[in-house]
């Protein structure tokens, strides 16, 4: 079935410009293209652009997903000759310059393929299931619900048994920039966020292990970054272990070699792969899916089609392909869609640069650390600058005044406001609630009904919060 992507009252004579993907690289091109003289078709498998940047803060309950997520219709309403189709692309037809839809097929003149990236198990693909990666809102709100359930299903249990410890421990595999973040936010949590909310236990008690194969954390940054990151990471109460890869993840246990860990709750932030659609255009892959793009960023053979954001591999800057992150796929969006219009025009494409604006994670409230080229920072100001940066890229006006209150609030009181468990209920640890109650304290049923579906909704996209206040 052939889709038409001729908005009413433009010209078919215009050529059309297909952008597959609604991330940073993908708006940002349609952007670009939004006073051309082209027709635009912008698809994407979601109805939201995500600040995948922030999805962590989701994960550790900081953030609701209606403050890092933006409709792709009402952040291109104004673009009129950009038109948007919610579909699943399952690949490309580069010689015959079609898209491949789940439901029929789009024909372009030019293609942006920004499909972006996936989480990655290496070979491992059962392990996905006991330990979730964080591409999608989906899965921020998978995580968050394991880790605030660990914290329920602990609370029911005797202290000092062996599945007390277990839920009380907390792994995360991979120490890149993600992974750092998600153990400091989730030490976080424990030390300061959940400090009064429990009687039986202590999460205080919590034991937060970040594995890293390799010698350090933040193999990137700069040496003594790094070993600043694990320093502010140990302050936190964080074990950081360095060295073997982990070997297997089984049902609450992390192998690495001959050392087993237990926990109930493991998260997975070891790597990412290229989107599938990449096997489909029948080019040479780098080894881990991605397309080896011309200096220009078009695929080889065909200059009408380009490869932008985390799909791409550029190595034609430094030797070695430019990392995904969110400054790069902008740029790179940008120049494929100047690119198209110079083609248009009759003119010669120009070679895509990019000028390293650095790299910076943040570690927990307060703390950071920033490269930029030689110059780095981290502690106190490090923060600062990572939270302008990301505040500047967040789009929306909204969003970006609401994150700046989240955040504030949350300095200053240590509260996370969206501690809310939806999705599947938490699995009871079978055991009785214990008949003594630290402080005298009574303990309310843990048995709740589950909330209906359209309130979940409404507090997972903002429009309800759950401490009262009016949000999106």
């Amino acid at each position: 079935m052939a889709v038409s992507a001729t908005p009413k009252k433009e010209s078919r004579k215009e050529p059309h410009v297909v952008i597959v993907g609604g991330g940073f690289a993908g708006l940002y091109a349609a952007k670009a293209l939004r006073k051309a003289p082209v027709r635009v078709t912008l698809l994407d498998r979601r109805n939201h652009h995500l600040f995948q940047p922030l999805l962590y803060q989701v994960a550790t309950a900081a953030l609701s997903a209606g403050e890092i997520a933006v409709p792709i219709r009402s952040i291109v309403s104004r673009y009129r000759n950009v038109q948007v189709f919610l579909a699943e692309v399952t690949g490309v037809n580069l010689p015959d310059k079609k898209v491949v839809l789940a439901d029929g097929e789009l024909s372009y003149d030019y293609l942006i393929l920004a499909t972006g990236a996936q989480t990655a198990y290496f070979g491992n693909d059962d392990w996905k299931e006991l330990a979730p990666g964080l591409k999608s809102v989906e899965d921020a709100l998978e995580i968050r619900r394991r880790i605030l359930c660990a914290y329920e299903a602990a609370e029911r249990l005797p202290n000092g048994s062996p599945e007390f410890a277990e839920y009380l421990t907390f792994v995360i595999v991979g120490g890149g920039p993600t992974g750092v973040e998600m153990a400091g936010a989730i030490a976080e949590i424990a030390r300061q966020t959940l400090k009064n909310d429990f009687r039986t236990i202590n999460p205080v008690d919590t034991r937060v292990i970040l594995i890293q194969s390799g010698p350090r954390v933040l193999a990137e940054y700069h040496e003594k970054l790094s070993e600043s990151a694990r320093r502010q990471l140990e302050s936190l109460g964080v074990e950081v272990r360095t060295g073997p890869r982990v070997t297997d993840i089984e049902n609450h246990e992390v192998v690495v070699g001959d050392e087993v860990t237990k926990a109930r709750t493991i998260i997975w932030m070891a790597g990412i792969t290229a989107s599938p659609v990449a096997k489909s255009l029948n080019v040479p892959l780098d080894k881990g899916g991605r397309v080896l793009v011309q200096p220009d960023l078009t695929v080889p053979g065909f200059p009408e089609a380009y490869v932008v954001g985390d799909l791409a591999n550029f190595p034609h800057q430094t030797g070695e392909p430019l990392p995904g992150l969110a400054p790069i796929a902008v740029k790179e969006g940008e120049s494929a869609a100047r690119n198209i219009l110079r083609t248009v025009a009759g003119r010669a494409r120009r070679k895509f640069h990019y000028r390293d604006k650095g790299s910076m994670a943040t570690i927990g409230r307060g703390s950071a650390v920033a490269q930029f080229g030689r110059f780095s920072m981290s502690g106190f100001p490090a923060w600062l600058a990572w939270l302008f940066i990301h505040i500047y890229f967040l789009i929306g006006f909204y969003n970006r005044i609401v994150i700046i209150f989240r955040w504030g609030w949350s300095y200053f009181t240590s509260n996370r406001g969206a501690r809310l468990i939806t999705g599947a209920l938490c699995q009871s640890p079978l055991v009785k609630t214990p008949d003594v109650v630290p402080n005298d304290s009574q303990h309310p049923s843990l048995s709740m009904p589950p909330l209906e579906t359209d309130i979940v909704e409404a507090i997972e996209t903002g429009a309800v919060a759950a401490n009262g206040a009016a949000l999106k």
